[in-house]
């Protein structure tokens, strides 16, 4: 029997020869004459029939693929770390219009929050400037791919030449990619799960900006790991004191006992962008 090793095998004289790689035998596969037999689906290679792909049974294999796709390629350009950043996309640029106000008081309200806009670039520009020091390998800044808040964070990275993460998903609206994404580094993502998992697996720290029932979702999920010892203390941002206190609270939740009231020193709240890098900069020792 021939014995295979890393895409060889080794033929009956000892020499060793190439095994037909993946992208071979699909091209051959759609060489082959049209019979009944060869247009059958049962046909198809199993690996490049979106029928079978998408087959309730095959879940499993599509979680791992989309966990794999992301993690191979951070990996091959070397990323170790990154700095996350949540927030609204409502949230509009400076001198934008509120696309997503409703009403008046809406427009109003995400018209101010344009501020959150300009700090978060700010920060992220911060995170980029220090991510140079480390060939770009650290500290990467890292968002939901989308407009608002994830906009700004990409485009104040991209804007001192730094590369950055996009982790977009598929949705009814909201989520094209922004245009200051690294295209390479530009990811969509069908599993809410495992988008959250390449969120967090390499973050030093966080970053949440006033935001919806998006961004309260990846806030509380990376608080409940924090707070449960699943993953390792990192710093936990939250810009804008007065939006959080007032949709949340936090110090009702310690009163009543349903949490502890340590588990309130796990938040850092600030206005500024300098302020949240120096809580980063502290907590590493930069």
């Amino acid at each position: 029997m021939a014995k295979q090793t890393n895409g060889r095998q080794r033929s009956k004289d000892g020499s060793w020869v190439a095994l037909k790689d993946s992208r071979t035998d699909r091209k051959r596969a759609a060489e082959v004459p049209l019979t009944p037999q060869s247009e059958s689906p049962s046909y198809r290679l199993a690996y490049v029939d979106d029928d079978f792909m998408m087959r309730e049974e095959l879940r499993p294999v599509r979680l791992q693929l989309e966990l794999l796709k992301t993690e191979m390629i951070l990996a091959e350009r070397g990323i170790k770390s990154t700095v996350v950043m949540f927030g609204g996309a409502r949230i509009p640029a400076p001198g934008k219009d509120a696309w997503a106000a409703r009403n008046d008081t809406q427009r109003a309200n995400l018209m101010a929050a344009s501020v959150y806009y300009e700090e978060a670039r700010k920060f992220a520009r911060l995170c980029a400037e220090y991510a140079s020091r480390h060939e770009h390998r650290e500290y990467v800044v890292t968002t939901g791919g989308g407009p608002g808040v994830m906009e700004a964070g990409n485009r104040g990275a991209s804007e001192v030449g730094a590369p950055t993460i996009g982790l977009n998903i598929v949705l009814p609206h909201e989520q094209a990619p922004n245009p200051f994404v690294t295209p390479e580094l530009s990811f969509n993502f069908h599993y809410f799960a495992i988008r959250k998992m390449h969120f967090l697996m390499r973050a030093k720290a966080i970053a949440i900006f006033p935001g919806g029932f998006g961004t309260l979702d990846e806030f509380f999920e990376a608080l409940t790991l924090i707070q449960t010892k699943r993953m390792a203390p990192i710093p936990l941002i939250l810009f804008g004191e007065s939006f959080w206190r007032k949709i949340v609270d936090f110090q009702a939740l310690a009163d009543f006992g349903t949490v502890a009231p340590e588990d309130l020193d796990l938040l850092h709240f600030v206005e500024t962008a300098d302020e949240a890098w120096k809580i980063i900069a502290d907590h590493y020792e930069l």
